[in-house]
Formats: C-alpha cells, structure tokens, sequence
C-alpha cells in the first residue's frame, strides 16, 4: 500500500514538472525587432515593402485618424495597423516603439528576433503564408466597411 502511495505520489510530482517544463518551452522566445532588421539580409524584399506595401505606411493612417477618433477606437486600430501589438515585445506606442508602429514583416512571419539572432535559420520564422493568415485583419467585418481586398502578397514580395 505504501508503494502504491509513493509510486502515485513520484507520478504525480513528475507530471507536474513536465508539465511546468512544456509550459515554460512553449512560452514566446522570440521578440519582435522591426521590418528595419529584416531588410539587413533581406534587402531586396525590404525595399519592396518599404516602397509598394501600403503596410509600410499604416502608421500615417492611424496617425492622420487619430484626432477624429476616442482613444479605444485608436487602440482598435494597432491591432493591424502596428506590429505585435498587444503581444510580448510588441508595439506600445509610437513614442516607445517607433520600429514596430507600422504594420511590419513580422505581421506576416512572426517575431523576428531569434531567426535573426540565429543567422536567418527558416525554421524560425514563418515562411509559406496562406489566405487564412491575411483574415486577422482582412475579414468580411473590416472588408465590407473599407473595402479592403486581401491580397496574399500586399506588394511585398
């Protein structure tokens, strides 16, 4: 009987270490670093999105709305105008975190800082998007009221 308790006990203790383990490996690692960063070894799709993405830009929108709208509404709008907002390491405002105030590479591919940091390895970063990744922000509630048209490659590359 005493085995069992111990054996049950051992059982448990391990679980709840593996579990502590798996929570903590699955935790974010990688950080947001800014479009900037990504044009370093990626200079020619950098260009590119700099230069076509209306992406690049949307900071100026939210910038240039801003007066006509309540602060929450402000808010509404760097979920897909600014880069990781609301997400570890991300966009907080314009003031603290100028790199990430547009809606940059790391929208589409994720957080940039250890496929940097581990010299471009692919299985860092998200490389083959789909359709469904534009549908955060391109949906049908935000495409009826600006029509907007989701576009894979918005201009980028």
């Amino acid at each position: 009987m005493i085995n069992r308790f111990l054996v049950a006990i051992w059982c448990v203790g391990a679980a709840v270490l593996w579990l502590a383990w798996d929570v903590g490996a699955q935790q974010v690692r990688s950080t947001y670093v800014g479009s900037a960063v990504c044009g370093d070894c990626h200079p020619e799709q950098y260009e590119n999105f700099t230069k076509y993405a209306k992406k690049s830009h949307s900071d100026h929108s939210i910038k240039i709305m801003a007066s006509d709208l309540t602060p929450q509404e402000v808010r509404e709008c760097y979920g897909c105008h600014t880069t990781g907002y609301g997400q570890p390491g991300g966009f907080v405002s314009f003031e603290q975190t100028p790199e990430l105030g547009h809606a940059g590479c790391e929208v589409c591919h994720g957080p940039g800082s250890e496929h940097a940091e581990q010299g471009g390895d692919p299985e860092l970063i998200k490389r083959s998007l789909t359709l469904d990744d534009c549908t955060t922000c391109h949906n049908e509630e935000r495409v009826g009221a600006f029509n907007f048209k989701p576009l894979l490659y918005g201009g980028a590359h």
